[in-house]
């Protein structure tokens, strides 16, 4: 039973993911191509109703499902896609959603990149006269972008030519003339092809109102009662989960209400991690003054307790360094929280017989093996208490910073809108991200047959849109800096995901 419901709503999250990323490119309608895409979940879960527990599922009822619906899928994408010019294709223009990825049944930590001025300038465009087309040329000097063609697209205005100096001079030096002409008329983006060729792109800015609007669009956004009320409610539920985690039965609970109180080591712990973890994805956003809403609680009154929380960006990022900024920042801090916690409910925590079921969700008999990281610390923490055919039966502090960590994983895997998909855009550009993208979600599927309990999160990344908004001047590379945190932030993702290699396990004796 519990079976079908995850299925069923694993089917509810691929059809609106899939409405919301391809539904404007391709005619194709949506039910048939979330068919294509949920074929595998079909036929594996009919097997597991047919056969449940009783043999392994044939390695070619895996293989082929996951090899034959992508194909279908992209297939059917195309046959349905209008013939639109090839760079008004590769021009971003991304969806509005109030829900992007905090509906995803796993917790989950996001920031829902809206960017509403881009997807408004999708429904109509203003067109610039012959008068301002000549005034826009002249905003292009030939040393710093030679210009060579001006195009109109529902999208907006291209122009089309050849970068002359370094990026970031061009983006500034065109953006101030443009300004100048056109004064907040337009979002200038700086974008490259999927061929890597620099282009600029002038949307129509539906920001540029009135002051009035402007504060009205601003109380909207910011909703403090709102946030201390999901947040008091998740306080509510975590706790009454955290006592559970305890070993608080419900007639417990009933009976003797103050018992509740044991569920506070967990409680406040995971909000202390997600609350930071979104809480710096806020303030670095402000700090680029990316319009934000503040950060949201999701409760939910059972499995533990929240769904994780969520900020919404209503704003398009202005360049790939505070792309960077800002999806790195939430991983780190939740991180830095995440690590003395679990590091303190360790020391609480017992040992306990390996069973044989043991899952990453087994918090009275946790296998640490199944993580590199986890593993090590647990060892460094536990010493020698912690050997071969021992598992750990978690305090409820454990858990909190257990379920942080793995957050921080699931978070910085390198797909589409996750913190990992922001970052590698960030470092690589979006044609690359792409790539790493796809990549990813292959080694996903691959880790599943490691680990099952990742199929549902590789199955979750076959819906996810694979590709990231672009910044406003999204051609201007990182620092080396940066570059090399982001190396970090994938090694750390690495480390938590890779299983205890035998040999090390051996050494560490555990």
């Amino acid at each position: 039973m519990e079976l079908v419901i995850l299925f069923l709503i694993l089917s509810a999250i691929g059809y609106v993911a899939i409405k919301k990323s391809v539904g404007k490119l391709t005619k194709t309608p949506i039910w048939l191509l979330w068919l294509a895409l949920m074929s595998p979940p079909f036929i594996w879960v009919g097997w597991y109703l047919a056969n449940g527990n009783q043999s392994s599922m044939p390695r070619s009822l895996i293989l082929m499902p996951l090899i034959l619906s992508p194909l279908v899928y992209l297939w059917l994408i195309e046959i349905g896609r209008p013939k639109n010019h090839k760079i008004e294709q590769e021009l971003s223009t991304p969806e509005s959603s109030e829900d992007n990825n905090s509906t995803t049944p796993i917790i989950l930590n996001t920031d829902e990149n809206h960017q509403q001025a881009l997807e408004k300038s999708t429904v109509k465009v203003k067109p610039i006269n012959s008068e301002e087309e000549k005034a826009l040329r002249d905003c292009f000097p030939w040393g710093v972008y030679y210009l060579q063609k001006v195009d109109y697209l529902p999208q907006g205005v291209l122009c089309l030519g050849k970068l002359m100096t370094a990026p970031e001079k061009a983006y500034t030096t065109i953006k101030a003339n443009l300004e100048k002409v056109f004064h907040d008329r337009f979002l200038i983006i700086f974008q490259e092809t999927l061929q890597g060729q620099p282009f600029f792109a002038l949307i129509p800015n539906p920001n540029s109102q009135a002051e009035k609007e402007k504060q009205k669009e601003e109380e909207k956004l910011t909703r403090p009662l709102m946030a201390l009320g999901l947040l008091l409610l998740t306080f509510v539920t975590t706790t009454i989960i955290g006592a559970e985690i305890s070993g608080v039965t419900t007639t417990e609970l009933e009976t003797h209400p103050e018992l509740v109180l044991q569920g506070l080591p967990y409680s406040l712990s995971l909000i202390a991690i997600l609350g930071v973890h979104e809480l710096s994805h806020y303030l670095f956003a402000v700090y680029y003054q990316i319009k934000t809403t503040l950060p949201y609680f999701i409760p939910i009154p059972f499995f533990l307790g929240t769904f994780g929380a969520f900020i919404s960006i209503r704003s398009p990022m202005p360049n790939r360094k505070a792309v960077f900024d800002v999806a790195i920042a939430g991983p780190i801090g939740g991180f830095l929280v995440a690590l003395p916690v679990l590091v303190w409910g360790l020391a609480y925590s017992d040992i306990v017989p390996l069973a044989d079921d043991s899952s990453m969700l087994s918090f009275q008999a946790l296998d640490p093996r199944f993580s590199l990281l986890l593993a090590t610390i647990s060892k460094l923490v536990l010493g020698s208490k912690l050997v071969a055919e021992k598992a750990i039966a978690l305090h409820p502090a454990a858990v909190a910073g257990y379920i942080g960590i793995i957050v921080t994983a699931l978070n910085l895997v390198p797909v589409g809108q996750l913190d990992g998909g922001h970052i590698v855009h960030a470092m690589f550009g979006q044609g690359k991200a792409l790539v790493i993208g796809q990549i990813t979600r292959l080694l996903m599927i691959l880790l599943a047959f490691v680990r099952g309990e990742f199929l549902i999160w590789a199955i979750i990344l076959m819906f996810m849109p694979i590709a990231d908004q672009p910044a406003l001047n999204d051609v201007t590379e990182l620092d080396n800096g940066r570059d090399f945190l982001g190396l970090v932030a994938i090694a750390l993702l690495v480390a938590i995901l890779l299983p205890l290699p035998p040999t090390l396990a051996q050494w560490l004796n555990i």
